[in-house]
């Protein structure tokens, strides 16, 4: 921005047709010096930025207003307290156009929603939000007698007194935390110091064992529970399993045998056939036959008498 567009911005720019004579420049321009805000100033209005100071419902739609939102309302008075001055706020919400009115009340220090929407009920217990609970209009009214003040104060002093060993409990704690700052802040270094080296250390037992997830210390109660799982033996299993296959096949002997019975078969047979030949090697096993010979010795005869010597 140039020099005299920033000087018209801020209204510092004197035009050549202006004298001193004809006032200021808002007089010589025919213009207020709030400019827009300012448009309804004859009728006692004023155009201000009002902020929302707690949560309504809109009369409208019935939509939530939230605390802080903020309009373009109208502000203009409307009575006196006393010498002080009560406030009118007229806006109309955004979402459905109505008209919001809102006053002042300076007897209770509070805003009050005239027309157009409905307060949004927020009380909590004083006990709950651990806060002081402040006398009702009736014993701020009491509090002006002697007696009823002196009895008032003696309630206080005997709450005091009551709550004195848990104000002191906080103020030994809070003076214990803050008497050392640095003792206290390494003392917690160490303690994240040794806190990620275990970590890293049980990281890189768990890579070790080839295991993606870090592994706990372990604890005397998961040895304990380790202690008491029994896990079955080999043989047990086996004998279980063999114990379900014959519970499980048929007592009848039929073309559709299962594939164990029919493998059992064959090798009680393949064992029959070994045992056999075994035993025909050792009655027949070595024989010399008797030859009788000719003259050439080349020609055998029709008949040739074996004799079978028997080892012994």
């Amino acid at each position: 921005m140039s020099s005299l567009a920033a000087a018209r911005a801020d209204n510092f720019y004197y035009p050549p047709e202006w004298t001193p004579q004809q006032g200021s420049l808002n007089k010589f321009h025919g213009q207020h010096a709030l400019r827009e805000r300012a448009r309804k100033i004859d009728q006692g209005i004023l155009i201000i930025r009002f902020e929302m100071p707690f949560n309504i419902w809109c009369g409208g739609c019935q939509s939530m207003i939230a605390k802080g939102v903020r309009f373009n309302a109208e502000k203009k008075q409307v009575g006196n307290y006393y010498s002080t001055k009560i406030w009118s706020f007229t806006m109309k919400a955004a979402c459905c156009k109505q008209e919001i009115v809102i006053h002042t009340d300076p007897k209770n220090c509070e805003y009050v929603i005239i027309s157009g929407a409905e307060r949004k009920n927020e009380e909590f217990d004083a006990e709950d939000a651990e806060t002081l609970a402040l006398p009702a209009d009736e014993e701020r009214g009491k509090l002006a007698d002697p007696f009823y003040r002196l009895e008032h104060e003696g309630e206080d002093l005997q709450k005091g007194k009551e709550a004195e060993p848990f104000l002191v409990r906080l103020q030994r704690s809070s003076d214990l935390k803050h008497a050392d700052d640095y003792s206290r802040n390494r003392a917690l270094r160490a303690e994240i110091r040794s806190q990620k080296k275990r970590v890293a250390e049980e990281t890189a037992h768990s890579r070790k064992r080839g295991l993606g997830i870090r592994l706990l210390p372990v604890s005397k109660e998961d040895t304990e529970m380790a202690t008491k799982v029994k896990f079955s033996s080999r043989f047990e299993m086996n004998r279980r399993d063999k114990r379900a296959a014959i519970n499980a096949s048929s007592i009848f002997s039929d073309s559709s045998c299962s594939k164990s019975t029919d493998k059992r078969l064959e090798l009680l047979a393949k064992r029959r056939n070994i045992n056999a030949t075994a035993a025909h090697v050792s009655l027949c096993g070595k024989f010399k036959p008797s030859i009788s010979q000719n003259g050439s010795g080349s020609n055998i005869g029709p008949r040739a008498s074996v004799v079978v010597v028997k080892r012994g």
